[in-house]
């Protein structure tokens, strides 16, 4: 069959000889076959090769080369012309200066009827790949599929003539695979990767941020120990995990599990996509003898991939970093991972459980932390510290005390990043850190209790004296402690804080020597101190009728008025300050304007413009 010939054999002739492939192996992540097959008619580079499919010069009737005859009746040459014009090449994808027009040729099997008959379905419209001449029905999975073999280097049609036989390597789910690419690690994604109820291998492409804050702290603890162990608990896509190989090499060793056999055969093509070597999960040394994948040159890491359950792995084998991203919350692992953490380890917990951490659901809240919380202005800290303190329990039951290094709460996940420090002592130490936090429900102010507190004096307001009934709740139990901590280690800074976050520094910045200076100044006065919790919003404490000064202005007024002070990540809008509530206010009256000032400057100016 030949794209220039002069009549067009009929449509089931024509399909009779075009060797495809099924929608399923379309989708497969397979690569090129060594035995190709010849370009198929639809696949043109200009129209007049789509109108030499026909001799549309010749007299009588002709029939589409690309649509059967039930589709489209034999009809004279001009009709013809605008039908291939019109439909076959205005509808098309290209791909290096070739259009694969759409074809309705019967190259797939028909599609069902309503009555489940398919001898009567129908046909379904298609395109044929330029590279690997599969036939995928929809133009978004096409684009997608092409994506891919640019992502893997398969960008020359592989049509030689020399064979009619297809390669047919199934794909694992017969789904279209997508290629995504994050810090220079490349991932298949299945096109339901987004809901995690309908695909095993889930993905959300808002959770990078998080994915780099916890390869900071890997980073962090490679700088002090090497070779260090780590567990990527939840592997999914496996992208944690293979970042941490591909850019950490010799430092770590990882090890990526999951239960589920559709994760770990996703996991294991990853790493043949990222050049990374794929042992078996047998603990055993690690070399070119246990690898069990092949790919083409020298493998730039080894990663252990184990189709096994997260609380059995950790209670098997033990971890200098554990990584807990399960879907919602994490309390069910956290026995088992802080049993066998080495000592001086990091644990780092991802939550997604919001409705519980934003107290949308209270029950659940308390069954899940132990905890009696409600909505607060300052309800994002109130839930990091609401994880922390169940991470501090968990630790406390295995003997072992834990450091904070970084709690943040972005988009919709609380990170907590803690180092585990083993022995009683350290153990009671954390446990001291969890109390409980009176809250006025009428002014936001809050103040965490002590042992042999009186209830009523503890909050500085006097909203209980001044309003009927009850004004106080206790919040908690809850983490007392600070919420971020500064590693210094041979020279280089790492700095797991508020204000790091706040503008945006990456690893290689902080690194660096001028541009993190300035930052590491700023902290280097509080690193002793503890930070003063929670914060106050500057919006929600401005008095009405007044013009409130700028952010970074009321900064500056509130350190003048001897008081530490700075930004939150938790609020755009908080300030994080030693200062009480009245305090804050007061300061805040003072350096608000009123705002029939500007108006009335305005008209006394005008005014005055006007008399003279």
């Amino acid at each position: 069959m030949c794209g220039d010939a002069g009549e067009s054999p009929p449509a089931g002739d024509r399909a009779a000889e075009q060797p495809v492939k099924t929608e399923a192996a379309a989708d497969g992540d397979a690569k090129p076959s060594t035995t190709t097959t010849e370009r198929h008619i639809s696949i043109q580079t200009k129209l007049e090769g789509l109108e030499g499919l026909v001799d549309l010069n010749g007299a009588g009737r002709k029939s589409c080369p690309l649509c059967p005859e039930e589709k489209f009746k034999a009809c004279y040459s001009h009709k013809l012309r605008r039908h291939l014009q019109n439909l076959h090449w205005k509808v098309y994808v290209e791909f290096e200066g070739q259009r694969m027009c759409i074809c309705h040729l019967p190259c797939r099997n028909l599609k069902p009827s309503s009555s489940g008959d398919q001898a009567s379905g129908r046909h379904v419209a298609h395109y044929h790949c330029v590279v690997c001449s599969v036939t995928i029905a929809r133009k978004t999975d096409m684009v997608s599929h092409l994506k891919r073999h640019v992502n893997k280097g398969e960008t020359e049609a592989s049509y030689s003539g020399s064979s009619d036989v297809p390669f047919d390597e199934p794909a694992p789910s017969g789904q279209a695979y997508e290629i995504m690419k994050e810090l220079g690690t490349n991932v298949q994604l299945l096109p339901n990767h987004t809901t995690p109820q309908k695909s095993d291998t889930y993905f959300n492409r808002k959770m990078k941020t998080n994915r780099q804050l916890v390869f900071c702290s890997l980073a962090v603890l490679a700088e002090e120990r090497n070779p260090i162990e780590c567990l990527d608990a939840f592997g999914a896509t496996g992208i944690m995990g293979l970042q941490w190989a591909k850019h950490l090499r010799n430092a770590v060793k990882v090890t990526i599990t999951d239960i589920s056999d559709t994760c770990v055969k996703m996991i294991k093509e990853n790493c043949e996509l990222n050049n990374i070597r794929v042992d078996g999960g047998s603990r055993g040394p690690r070399g070119p003898d246990g690898a069990t994948s092949e790919v083409e040159g020298s493998p730039i890491a080894t990663v252990e991939v184990a189709k096994m359950d997260a609380n059995v792995t950790m209670h098997l084998w033990p971890f200098d970093y554990i990584h807990l991203d399960p879907f919602g919350t994490a309390v069910n692992y956290l026995d088992a991972a802080f049993r066998n953490v080495r000592n001086l380890g990091i644990v780092s917990v991802t939550s997604t459980d919001t409705s519980s951490l934003y107290s949308k659901s209270p029950n659940v809240t308390l069954r899940h932390y132990g905890c009696h919380i409600v909505r607060t202005e300052y309800y994002k800290e109130l839930a990091a510290r609401m994880v922390v303190a169940t991470v501090a329990r968990a630790a406390a039951r295995c003997n072992k005390g834990i450091e904070v290094l970084l709690a943040v709460a972005l988009e919709h996940f609380v990170l907590v990043v803690v180092r585990v420090l083993r022995g009683p002592t350290q153990a009671d130490e954390s446990a001291k850190k969890l109390r409980k936090l009176l809250h006025c429900q009428w002014c936001e102010e809050r103040v965490f209790l002590r042992q042999g507190t009186m209830v009523d004096d503890s909050l500085p307001c006097n909203c209980h004296g001044s309003l009927p009934g009850r004004t106080a709740v206790q919040l908690g139990p809850l983490w007392c402690g600070p919420l971020f901590n500064i590693v210094l280690e041979g020279g280089g800074v790492f700095s797991f804080s508020c204000p790091a976050l706040m503008f945006g520094l990456s690893p290689a910045k902080r690194k660096s020597g001028d541009e993190s200076g300035n930052v590491v100044k700023k902290m280097k006065s509080d690193a002793s101190l503890d930070h003063p919790p929670f914060y106050y919003s500057i919006h929600r404490h401005s008095i009405r009728g007044m013009n409130m000064p700028k952010l970074n202005k009321f900064l500056q007024y509130l350190t003048e008025a001897g008081f530490r002070v700075s930004r939150t990540h938790f609020d755009p809008t908080g300030v994080r300050t030693d200062a009480t509530l009245e305090q804050f206010k007061s300061v805040l009256t003072k350096y608000s304007v009123p705002t029939y000032t500007n108006a009335n400057a305005a008209q006394s100016s005008a005014s005055a413009e006007t008399t003279q």
